[in-house]
């Protein structure tokens, strides 16, 4: 069976990341290794990780890397290792343990398949489906939305990065995650690189994964609201044939989003990401 390198990255968030790492003890996979990235938390979260699983590699960021920054440490660590997957998994999931195997098997079944994603389901709601693997973007358009049926199968764009498996041939040939992605739209730049590259992508139905979402940032509403902003600004300005046209989409909708919730702090925040979408730097893969 192919070597398949699992990454948790944490922040912070300790306690789910052990109820994660329990989950990952029962999968019925014969052939993979865990790895923590602790992104340089500013709590006690890597020693209470290292107490509680202390025969798993635990590698200690220096700064806070972000999702792009902090799973490109491990997935370099998986490929000198050997790895032939990479599994990306968000600490607040809770993977069934037949989540892997089902997403290996798929992947395997054809090697134009770059990445396989599961089926993502409300942690406290396991009846609903979260996510179909992952969601559609509109580049022209600036949206981006979550798919929830098999039914929107042509209609994904990329692979949650919740639950990602990526082959090690699309690694080198794509390349990392886009680092100047701090948090969030990593995953939906990596699927739109993925297929223009020429790969496929695909969810596995028999891949099962709890998922909460939103332990990083806890109550810090306002925060998460400007970097995601930013983060969508800039994936319509790499991605969109018509990038200011697409970011006005994207203000507009959101704009009356939290106008009819009554969320105007969010309405302050959501300019503020804006301007920083536009401001970010180059757009740069991570270097193996």
């Amino acid at each position: 069976m192919p070597l398949v390198y699992v990454l948790v990255l944490n922040y912070r968030a300790w306690q789910d990341t052990v109820t994660c790492l329990q989950a990952l003890e029962r999968l019925k996979y014969p052939n993979y290794q865990v790895v923590v990235l602790d992104n340089a938390s500013d709590n006690d979260s890597a020693t209470q990780i290292r107490q509680r699983y202390p025969t798993v590699e635990l590698l200690e960021l220096p700064h806070n890397l972000g999702f792009a920054g902090g799973n490109n440490v491990g997935i370099r660590r998986a490929l000198a290792a050997g790895a032939e997957y990479v599994w990306l998994l968000n600490p607040d999931t809770v993977p069934d343990c037949g989540a892997l195997a089902p997403l290996v098997e798929l992947a395997e079944s054809d090697p134009r398949i770059g990445a396989v994603g599961s089926i993502l389901l409300e942690m406290d709601h396991p009846e609903r489906i979260q996510a179909w693997g992952g969601g559609q973007v509109l580049l022209n358009w600036g949206m981006i939305r979550l798919l929830t049926s098999s039914h929107q199968a042509k209609a994904l764009s990329y692979i949650s990065g919740a639950s990602l498996l990526i082959r090690r041939a699309a690694l080198e040939r794509v390349g990392l995650l886009d680092e100047g992605f701090f948090m969030y739209a990593e995953d939906a730049d990596y699927g739109l690189r993925l297929t223009k590259a020429g790969f496929k992508l695909a969810v596995a139905e028999g891949s099962r994964v709890l998922h909460r979402g939103g332990t990083s940032w806890g109550k810090e509403h306002l925060s998460a609201d400007e970097n995601f902003a930013a983060s969508n600004i800039r994936l319509f300005r790499k991605h969109s044939p018509q990038p200011l046209l697409a970011s006005a989409f994207y203000c507009i909708f959101w704009l009356l989003e939290y106008s009819l919730r009554r969320r105007w702090a969010s309405i302050g925040a959501l300019w503020r990401g804006v301007r920083k979408g536009w401001q970010l730097g180059a757009f740069q893969q991570g270097r193996f």
